[in-house]
């Protein structure tokens, strides 16, 4: 099945709301995403491929789903 712009914009927001994490483990991720939250179609893909490579120390309860989200949209499955 794949993952639509509302499931990557909701993960997205998972990651913005993880404040705590911002200088330390999302420290460059968070710009990304604030950018990636603005944007759509093959921009939002290639924006989703700089965020999950910023954000392979994060650790939050939700961090496996998030990134299973974001990686089945940046293959478009």
């Amino acid at each position: 099945m794949a993952t639509s712009e509302k499931e990557v914009k909701d993960a997205l927001a998972i990651i913005l709301g993880d404040r705590k994490a911002y200088k330390t483990s999302l420290n460059y991720a968070v710009e990304y995403v604030r950018t990636g939250v603005y944007m759509c179609g093959e921009g939002l893909r290639v924006q989703c491929l700089y965020i999950l490579n910023n954000i392979s120390h994060w650790r939050h309860p939700k961090a496996k789903e998030v990134r299973t989200i974001l990686k089945n949209f940046t293959k478009g499955k």
